[in-house]
């Protein structure tokens, strides 16, 4: 036990009263807060000094206990930028009690700060307590403020290490949206893994590094310092992987920025009433492919509809209302109306123990049901039970509710206080990607509470069919559940285009809208609905007319897309006899399935990425070679491109820290890694070789940039198959992705017996724009003159050493691009799985003297307007490129 003075004179209140909710809602920590009258800020006991912050408004200090106490002078002083305060000491200063660690000016501090009340913290809540705490009166420097209590009762055990191996490593935040939710999640999942205890300081504040929540409630920018703390042995090398780590984190696009591409999911069988085959990455494209056609509507999305003004929503008795398109498509069907319920909690507890032991029980369950589920989910499903499943162990959710659970409250009053703590503490950062994790924690509270009181998660009553859904909001988890072939719609009136739930109808190939307003609450149930989610408009109760004329248009989508399927396990060739491979690109056994059912001819591409992710160690041959197989399998003896380790840039993993960089997508990326780490390239090589036939693998090498790559890998793959004892040559390919492999196609094909192109990072890198830069998603298009000149070089390439080019890359998927493609020479495409009917239809339409037609002037032409332009122009029923409708 260890007895901390006031560091300052003044008045000693409780932290509720400090006039930030940060603070006051106890989410760094629990302790006291003193409003100074003083100008110099004194250590409240013997320690080290941790860190100071740049600011010089905060001083963190080490307890020889091991005890981390944070003293913060004033409310928003980080924004002084440090006029009017003088640091007295140093990060790994050692300092005695009392002795002033920093002065400050009151005149200043009362001009430009918010408050001068100062909270004193104990930020590591998990390891110690406060006891016996003095407030509520005046107190002088160096009186007794409170006890700090070591929770595991033994306070010798807390030093370990001893104080002279603490380690600070500062450095400035790289990533353009900060540490949001993904980054903090990889921070907190590291942080998990490793036997040292690691905080993050940064506005004056510290978070533990386990819990996502507290690192997303730093509000750390682009630009902002953050300092990485850690004691004990192997500090400093852990703090070095940490950095290395958050470096090495390219900003993927917002999911409704993302174009589709090989990093796309595939979508599930499209729901009763969908418009038409679509992948969710389709679905979340560009800006204007998501439907938010003006600023109203993205104002709309952004606030829901409780900042609407009456008249912006009119009644559901109109018969329209104007929404935000989530997920595009077109419904009829019957209205399925969902009203939400608060559930109801009790603040005071039964006694510590028996909440205590209730708050394990409903967590514990909880967590069951969703790694249940997580087992038999994908793509965005899987996703969102992911996020689910880190914020039930979250380190920060889990100690605030045992703290107020600790003073004798309720497990549910306890668990709703700490989500709602973070979850306005989120809103309150002013960023949209927080404010949309918001859903998952509201999500994942009544899921706990649920478990509390003994009852099922919520669940949305039998569906009829052609339903369409109508709520003012929906949780993730209860979309999950619904029976998808039921669902024909969703309509919400609060909600965005790019929370999980609108994410989650697109995997599903069901249309939404959201954003409709109150009005959509007046919808009556049963009331029949036309959901027009291409046009952002929901019709209530239409006429007959209305209604018949909507059902004809629905008839005959769903019409041309069964033609498409039932043609689609036919060979593909042009109208004039030319055979094109339409092949897809996979991440799972599932999405291998899907691939088969819609008439894909084999995988082009195969990312193994999905194997490496989300986990703490390298998968084993065995485990690899059981996913391979399995998926070779699902393909039916069609030919299976596997793609070897493309980790690096925008998918780190923390098993493996890549050395610091300052542009990790010009670093160790693809094939580089893999050369870099030889263990796991041979271990994946010899899981792919160990596949049954083995003729039916080929291996293809991510981010080629010169034949050296390529011999080094091949060297490898020979010394593995005289191991395995296989004669058989197996096929190997190399990836164009960059501006150099286009240029020197002629030496690299020499060296494989085929070439892939990924059109998304050849784009980027061909126009030197960040796939993940919000300003410039836009213009990033793969119909760029440049891009398709560089496409050219490739095929013509190959085509001297008569070897096959395939394109992987999300313009494969693209029918505006298909016939440029065919007309420059490549014969293979590789695309979201639920797309091959569609484009197979159309190459069937195709012939090949009007694609190179088409594809020689795209080339001449000067910007990807004016080719995507052209495209629009030439594939027209009169062209002769596309079928009457």
């Amino acid at each position: 036990m260890l007895t901390l003075h006031s560091p300052l004179s003044g008045w000693c209140a409780p932290l509720d009263e400090t006039p930030d909710e940060v603070f006051a809602q106890r989410l760094l920590g629990d302790g006291v807060a003193i409003d100074p009258t003083g100008d110099t800020l004194h250590a409240p006991c013997d320690g080290e000094i941790v860190s100071v912050a740049a600011s010089k408004h905060a001083v963190a200090v080490r307890a020889d206990i091991g005890a981390e106490i944070l003293l913060h002078v004033g409310i928003d002083t980080v924004a002084l930028n440090g006029e009017g305060f003088e640091a007295l000491v140093q990060p790994g200063e050692r300092v005695r009690q009392g002795q002033p660690l920093l002065k400050f000016n009151l005149d200043v501090l009362a001009r430009g700060a918010k408050s001068l009340i100062t909270p004193m913290l104990i930020t590591n809540g998990d390891r110690f307590s406060i006891a016996d705490a003095c407030v509520g009166l005046a107190v002088e420097v160096g009186d007794a403020l409170f006890k700090v209590v070591s929770e595991a009762g033994d306070t010798a055990s807390a030093s370990t290490g001893g104080a002279g191996q603490e380690q600070a490593l500062t450095f400035v935040v790289p990533l353009a949206h900060g540490i949001h939710a993904r980054p903090a999640a990889v921070i907190a999942n590291f942080a998990k893994a490793q036997a040292t205890e690691i905080s993050v300081l940064a506005h004056g504040r510290t978070a533990n590094a386990r819990s996502a929540v507290s690192l997303m409630a730093l509000g750390l920018k682009h630009g902002d310092e953050m300092t990485l703390i850690a004691n004990g042995a192997g500090a400093r090398a852990t703090l070095e992987h940490l950095k290395q780590l958050v470096l090495g984190i390219t900003e993927a696009p917002h999911a409704a920025d993302t174009p589709p591409g090989d990093g796309a999911k595939s979508a599930r069988s499209p729901a009763a009433g969908y418009s038409g085959a679509q992948d969710p990455a389709q679905a979340l494209g560009k800006r204007g492919q998501m439907g938010v056609q003006d600023p109203s509507q993205t104002r709309a999305a952004k606030e829901g509809f409780a900042g609407r003004e009456a008249n912006d929503s009119p009644p559901a008795t109109s018969g329209r209302l104007r929404g935000v398109i989530a997920s595009r498509g077109l419904a009829v069907g019957r209205a399925v109306t969902l009203k939400a319920a608060e559930i109801a909690v009790v603040e005071a507890g039964r006694g510590i123990g028996h909440e205590s032991a209730e708050f394990e029980r409903a967590r514990d369950e909880v967590r069951a049901r969703l790694n249940q589920l997580a087992q038999h989910s994908q793509g965005a499903a899987k996703d969102v039970i992911t996020a689910h499943l880190e914020f039930i162990d979250d380190w920060e959710l889990v100690a605030s509710a045992r703290r107020t659970i600790s003073r004798g409250k309720s497990a549910a009053f306890a668990w709703r206080r700490a989500v709602r703590d973070s979850a306005d503490t989120l809103r309150s950062l002013g960023d949209p990607r927080m404010a949309e994790r918001v859903d998952d924690l509201i999500d994942l509270e009544s899921q706990v509470l649920l478990a509390l009181n003994g009852e099922a998660p919520t669940a949305i009553p039998a569906l009829p069919e052609r339903a369409i859904l109508v709520a003012e909001d929906l949780k993730p988890s209860q979309l999950v559940s619904l029976d998808a072939t039921k669902l024909a719609g969703i309509c919400l009136a609060a909600g965005g285009p790019t929370s999980h739930v609108a994410i989650l109808a697109a995997a599903m190939g069901v249309p939404a809208l959201v954003a409709l307003g109150p009005g959509a609450l007046a919808v009556e149930d049963g009331a029949w609905l036309v959901l027009d989610a291409e046009q952002g408009n929901l019709s209530i109760s239409p006429d007959q007319i209305a209604l018949a004329a909507a059902e004809q248009t629905l008839a005959q989508r769903r019409q041309r897309q069964q033609t498409e399927r039932a043609a689609a396990h036919v060979d593909c060739r042009t109208a004039d006899g030319v055979r094109i491979e339409v092949f897809a690109n996979l991440a799972s056994i599932a999405e291998a399935q899907v691939a088969v059912a819609h008439g894909a001819e084999g995988c082009g591409l195969l990312r193994t990425e999905f194997l490496f992710l989300e986990r703490d160690s390298a998968p084993s041959e065995e485990e690899q070679l059981q996913q391979y197989q399995g998926i070779a399998g699902a393909l039916e003896g069609r030919p299976l491109v596997i793609r070897t380790l493309d980790i690096g840039g925008d998918k780190p993993i923390p098993y493996l820290p890549l050395p610091a960089e300052e542009n990790p997508a010009l670093g160790l990326r693809g094939v580089r890694t893999s050369l870099w780490r030889p263990d796991l390239l041979r271990v994946q090589l010899r899981a792919i070789l160990r596949v049954h036939p083995v003729e039916q693998c080929r291996v293809l090498l991510p981010m080629i940039t010169d034949p050296a790559e390529i011999r080094a890998v091949r060297r490898m793959l020979d010394e593995v198959r005289r191991e395995l004892s296989i004669n058989e040559p197996v096929q190997v390919g190399a990836m164009v992705e960059t501006p150099s492999s286009a240029v020197i196609a002629a030496r690299i094909v020499r060296e494989v017996d085929f070439l892939s192109i990924g059109t998304n990072d050849l784009t980027q890198y061909t126009l030197a724009m960040d796939r993940g830069h919000a300003e410039l998603a836009h213009r990033i298009d793969g119909l760029h003159p440049a891009v398709l000149n560089l496409i050219a070089m490739t095929v013509d390439a190959a085509d001297e050493q008569d070897k096959l080019v395939a394109v992987c890359g999300g313009l494969a998927s693209e029918p505006a691009a298909v016939p440029i493609l065919i007309g420059l020479g490549v014969r293979e495409l590789s695309v979201v799985p639920t797309l091959v009917p569609q484009l197979k239809s159309l190459i069937r339409t195709l012939t090949v003297e009007a694609c190179r037609s088409l594809a020689q002037r795209a080339l001449s032409l000067d910007t990807a307007e004016a080719v995507r332009a052209l495209a629009n122009e030439t594939m027209t029923p009169a062209r002769g490129l596309l079928p009457a409708q």
